[in-house]
C-alpha cells in the first residue's frame, strides 16, 4: 500500500509516558516508513470529517470558535486577523486567560488605531489581543493588549505570569548607505521606529505598555521559553541561517533592566550547519558565547554569532519548556528540508536531534510546538499543503490529531488550559481562535 500523507500518520501511535522523550527508536520509524509497514492505531484513533468543514478530530472530540477576526471585541475594536502564538494562563474562577498574536505588517494591512491608543509605531497594525475564556469554554471579554509592533509572530510565557511577544521583521525606517530602502524593502511601509525587538505583554490588566526589550537582541525573533531553574530565557530566529540565543537578565522578573545576550556553539564544531550535518540521538556538547552588539542598525546579529562560532539553524521557530529540557522547530531543516525537532538538556548543556522528518507525508514544516499533559508534543505545520496538528510520541511515533478542513492556512498558538483539559490553537488565516476538549487520556 502506497502510503498517503495522511494516512501514514493516522496508522502511528501515541504513548501515555512522561515528558521525557526517547529519540532512538526513530530510527526504527523511519526504517518501517520506507518499507511501507503499518505503525501502531493511535488511541486517539482516525479523523472523523467535520461536517461543518471546519476541523477534523478523533471521535469523542469537540471543538468551539471561540474568536473570529472581525469580531467586536469589549473595546470596541475588530478582532485583528493572522492569529499566531498564543499561550494559556490560569484566571479567576477557573477560567482561562490567553494572549494571542497577530503578524501584521503595513505591506498588507494598514493601521486604523486610534492616535490617543498607545502604540509602538502607529504605521504597524502587529500586536497582541487577551481573551478570558470561562471554566464551560465560553469567551467572557476579549480585548487589544499590544499595539504598533510589526509581525508578531510567536513568543513564549515567563515564569511570572506574562507574555513575551516576538516580532519576526528588521523593519528599519532607513536604508545602508548607497541604498534605498524603496528598492531593498518595499514591503516595510515606511516605518517609523526600529523593528525586530520583543514585547511584554501582562496576562492581565489591559494595554501593555509597548517598550522594547532591545537587551535580548535586534533579529528577525521567533519565540521564547524560560528556565525556571535560571531564569535564562532562550530564544529561537527564523532565517534560514538564524542562530539560537540565550538571555541571562539583570533582574529576574524586570527584563528592562537588562542583561547579557549569548549564542550556542557547539564544542569543536564551529559554525556546523545543523540542517544536514547532525544525525538523530546524537548528543551534542553545548558552549555558551558573549554578544555584544545586540542592537544592531541592521540585521547583522546572526553573523556576529556565526564569526564567533556560533551553530547555524534552518529557520528556528516555536520553542518550549518540558522537565528540564527545551525543545524547539527548524522549519526547513534535514535532508529532506521540511523540518527538524532539537531537544537541549540544560543541566547538561548537550544538544539533540530528536526528530528529522523524512518527508512531507510525515511532518510538513513544524512550527509552534508544545508539550501536551499527556507526554506528547503536540506540532503545528505550517506546510504547503494540508495541514495538521501533529503528535509525536515519547517513542518518537508520529500521528494526526487534527486537520484543517477549512483550507491550507497553517495551525499556530498550541496551548493547554491550566487545568489540561482543553486545548487551545489557532487558524492562522481567516484568524480564528478554537477549543478543542476531549478524552486526552484516552
Amino acid at each position: 500500500m502506497k502510503l498517503s500523507r495522511r494516512n501514514f500518520l493516522g496508522l502511528v501511535g501515541l504513548s501515555s509516558a512522561t515528558t521525557a522523550i526517547v529519540a532512538s527508536p526513530l530510527k526504527n520509524l523511519y526504517s518501517q516508513s520506507a518499507r511501507g509497514q503499518s505503525l501502531r492505531i493511535s488511541k486517539f484513533g482516525a479523523l472523523k470529517a467535520d461536517p461543518r468543514k471546519i476541523l477534523d478530530l478523533p471521535e469523542g472530540f469537540e471543538y468551539r470558535i471561540i474568536s473570529g477576526v472581525g469580531e467586536e471585541m469589549n473595546d470596541g475594536l475588530p478582532v485583528p486577523n493572522n492569529h499566531d502564538g498564543m499561550a494559556a494562563f490560569p484566571g479567576q474562577n477557573g477560567s482561562t486567560i490567553l494572549v494571542r498574536n497577530h503578524e501584521l505588517n503595513p505591506a498588507y494591512t494598514k493601521n486604523k488605531l486610534a492616535a490617543e491608543i498607545p502604540q509602538y509605531d502607529p504605521v504597524c497594525p502587529g500586536g497582541t489581543t487577551t481573551l478570558v475564556i470561562d471554566r464551560d469554554r465560553n469567551l467572557e471579554q476579549h480585548y487589544l493588549s499590544l499595539a504598533g509592533t510589526n509581525r508578531n509572530c510567536s513568543g513564549g510565557t515567563t515564569t511570572w505570569g506574562s507574555w513575551i511577544s516576538c516580532e519576526e521583521e528588521i523593519a528599519t525606517p532607513y536604508a545602508p548607505p548607497g541604498y534605498s530602502l524603496e528598492e531593498l524593502f518595499p514591503y516595510w511601509g515606511k516605518v517609523t521606529k526600529k523593528h525586530g525587538y520583543n514585547f511584554e505583554v501582562p496576562a492581565t490588566g489591559g494595554l501593555a505598555a509597548p517598550i522594547p526589550l532591545t537587551a535580548m537582541g535586534r533579529f528577525r525573533h521567533e519565540a521564547i521559553a524560560i528556565d525556571p531553574q535560571t531564569g535564562y530565557i532562550y530564544q529561537t530566529e527564523d532565517q534560514t541561517d538564524s542562530c539560537f540565543y540565550r538571555f541571562l537578565p539583570q533582574e529576574p522578573g524586570n527584563l528592562q533592566a537588562g542583561g547579557i545576550l549569548e549564542t550556542m556553539v557547539i564544542k569543536n564544531k564551529p559554525k556546523i550547519d545543523t540542517g544536514i550535518d547532525l544525525n538523530v540521538g546524537e548528543p551534542q556538547t553545548v558552549e555558551w558565547v558573549r554578544l555584544e552588539d545586540v542592537d544592531p542598525e541592521h540585521d547583522t546579529l546572526r553573523y556576529e554569532a556565526q564569526a564567533k562560532g556560533a551553530a547555524i539553524f534552518r529557520r528556528g521557530e516555536g520553542i518550549c519548556y518540558a522537565d528540564g529540557e527545551l525543545y524547539w522547530t527548524c522549519t526547513s531543516g534535514g535532508q529532506a528540508k521540511v523540518g527538524q525537532i532539537f531537544r537541549y538538556n540544560l543541566a547538561k548543556s548537550t544538544l539533540e536531534l530528536f526528530v528529522e522528518s523524512p518527508g512531507r507525508e510525515v511532518l510538513d514544516y513544524p512550527d509552534n510546538l508544545i508539550v501536551a499533559p499527556f507526554g506528547d508534543l503536540i506540532v503545528c505545520e505550517d506546510g504547503r499543503g494540508e495541514q495538521f496538528l501533529v503528535g509525536i510520541t515519547p517513542e518518537g511515533e508520529y500521528y494526526h490529531f487534527a486537520r484543517n478542513a477549512l483550507n491550507n492556512s497553517e495551525f499556530a498558538g498550541v496551548c493547554f488550559a491550566p487545568d489540561g483539559q482543553t486545548m487551545f490553537v489557532n487558524i492562522f488565516r481567516p484568524g480564528m481562535t478554537l477549543a478543542i476538549w476531549g478524552d486526552f487520556k484516552g
